[in-house]
């Protein structure tokens, strides 16, 4: 391609609105265009950097055993009621009528639809294992788009589904797909980190997620140093500290007057916040639920909303647990009746706690579970953090931000006994097909790789997913002698295989060597007047300072090695 054909231009300065480097460096490389908020198009040099991440994805998915098809983006409605995932999903779920008031989705996944078309064409085991997978444009109602193509409301993923007669069979290609996706992220010269992760709306058991590591993203990614566990912090367990143990002491009431915070009241009393119970108070579908967790550690609402199986859970009003007869700031566990209960399991790790008194100005010294409050559930609800203990080894754990380029699930039978897509056993009985989903948001990948990948001066594309291998930077174009070297350089390029894009344009030395750090394909090749009676081409690796004089009967060669660097 000749720079003076090419369809969009760089930009010195970035948009004001532009909140990541990713959508900085992209825009100012005239690789996307905004056109409303979360809405993005592709312009030329993104769109190859785009198919590059496609194609391998495309290949590895066919190598794991694959077969790619393509589903309707516009669905019925009433197979997501069926599903159960309508109301699951909420307000991103975009929904339209058509002209015969049949209500419609436009899908932000095709769980559905796959497993449908599995019911109407898998009818015996023999018909299974099989692994689906399509790469189709999405769309979701975000909230709160950000960071250009971090987090849009239209965007191109690649969606898989496997299918098994059993368990076994799901490990199988869970495996399967996790080693496809390990081989995806190397070839894109991309270090993801895989970690626990939380099944969100997609429903399912087991998850991971694949992480690029950048203080722009939207995760907190724990993982130890030590063994290599990692999780999403919207998942990750942890060891909790345990307290000397004691013997069980009576209750006692201190007066606390408007002391309504734990730090105020570890300071009161002149105790360790591990030594208190926090009384966190949340709406889950409309129904009141009174949380406890020590005092030291703070509610993972995820893990919560987990537990309780909530659509929609928030922090509960001054206005509802007033309703609900509770002291704000004074509430304990003991004796209330008629409302929800639920406890961490960090209630378990000590003794004699000093909890509120469910009455003004007053809190109980001395509570212990079981003796003075049973909650109707116990489990792990706390939020990790940088410095917990890790789960398998004790040692701390880093905290980082990442920015979920892929994400692989065990759904089990959650769609397939819903939506009936059965197969008969070897003898003869009827079961529901265990499934596995597995996706990659490409878009997403292709702004992860520039926040992972850039300097002070613009992109540094790996070579695998650059838009062009080598950028040459023709110095006085119009001079003839550079013109004949500069289209003789780009020919052999071409000739032997490589993407390749001229600078051809009436611009300054400085203008173009600006462009072609800011765009950042892998290699520079400069012509320039000077270099040509001793028939040389200045080479110079986009990631490194400093550049080389080679011949130009050999720099192929020369091309070939610095590629690989």
């Amino acid at each position: 391609m000749r720079f003076s054909q090419l369809f969009g231009k760089t930009l010195r300065e970035p948009p004001s609105d532009a909140d990541t480097i990713s959508h900085q460096l992209l825009t100012r490389a005239g690789m996307v265009q905004q056109l409303s908020t979360g809405l993005y198009s592709l312009l030329p040099l993104g769109w190859r950097a785009f198919r590059k991440i496609e194609g391998i994805v495309r290949e590895e998915m066919d190598a794991a055993g694959s077969n790619e098809l393509l589903m309707p983006a516009l669905q019925p409605l009433e197979i997501w009621e069926e599903s159960g995932r309508a109301q699951a999903f909420g307000a991103a779920l975009y929904r339209l009528r058509d002209r015969r008031d049949r209500e419609l989705v436009i899908a932000p996944t095709h769980e559905e639809v796959i497993t449908l078309l599995v019911r109407q064409q898998v009818q015996s085991y023999r018909d299974l294992p099989q692994i689906l997978y399509q790469i189709q444009t999405k769309f979701r109602d975000e909230p709160r788009p950000r960071g250009g193509l971090v987090r849009v409301r239209e965007f191109i993923m690649k969606d898989a589904y496997s299918f098994d007669v059993d368990e076994d069979g799901l490990e199988t290609s869970y495996r399967k797909m996790m080693q496809a996706y390990k081989n995806i992220f190397s070839r894109c010269g991309l270090p993801a980190l895989m970690v626990e992760a939380d099944s969100g709306a997609i429903g399912g058991k087991d998850s991971h997620e694949f992480m690029l590591l950048a203080e722009s993203g939207e995760d907190d990614i724990l993982h130890c140093l030590n063994c290599g566990y990692a999780a999403n912090a919207e998942k990750a367990r942890f060891v909790k500290e345990k307290l000397p143990q004691e013997g069980l002491m009576s209750l006692e009431e201190v007066s606390t007057p408007g002391i309504k915070t734990i730090q105020g009241l570890a300071n009161f009393l002149n105790i360790p916040e591990t030594k208190t119970i926090k009384a966190v108070f949340y709406s889950a579908d409309g129904k009141l639920v009174f949380v406890s967790i020590r005092g030291d550690l703070e509610v993972n609402e995820v893990k919560l909303k987990n537990t309780l199986k909530a659509t929609d859970l928030r922090l509960a009003t001054d206005e509802e647990v007033k309703e609900a007869g509770i002291h704000a700031g004074f509430a304990s566990q003991i004796g209330l009746t008629g409302v929800l209960t639920l406890a961490d399991d960090s209630i378990l790790t000590g003794s004699n706690f000093v909890v509120g008194a469910n009455k003004p100005d007053a809190h109980l010294r001395n509570a212990n579970y079981p003796r003075d409050f049973e909650p109707d559930i116990i489990t792990d609800i706390a939020l990790a953090r940088q410095g917990s203990g890790c789960p398998h080894c004790s040692e701390p754990m880093a905290s980082d931000r990442g920015i979920e380029v892929g994400h692989i699930f065990k759904l089990g039978v959650v769609f397939s006994e819903k939506l009936g897509a059965n197969f008969l056993d070897e003898n003869g009985v009827s079961r529901p097909a265990i499934m596995g989903c597995y996706g990659i948001g490409v878009g997403r990948l292709l702004a992860a790789a520039v926040e992972q990948n850039h300097d002070e001066k613009g992109i540094i594309w790996p070579a695998a997913i650059a838009p062009y291998q080598v950028h040459i930077c023709a110095l006085n174009y119009d001079n003839s002698e550079v013109t004949q070297a500069a289209d003789d350089a780009y020919e052999r390029l071409k000739g032997a295989g490589f993407d390749v894009l001229l600078d051809d344009r009436a611009e300054s030395p400085g203008v173009k060597f600006n462009d072609a750090d800011l765009i950042g394909c892998p290699v520079r090749l400069t012509v320039s007047p000077r270099n040509i009676p001793q028939n040389k081409i200045e080479i110079k690796s986009r990631n490194e300072k400093t550049s080389a004089l080679i011949d130009v009967d050999t720099f192929l060669e020369s091309v070939r090695e610095f590629l690989a660097r």
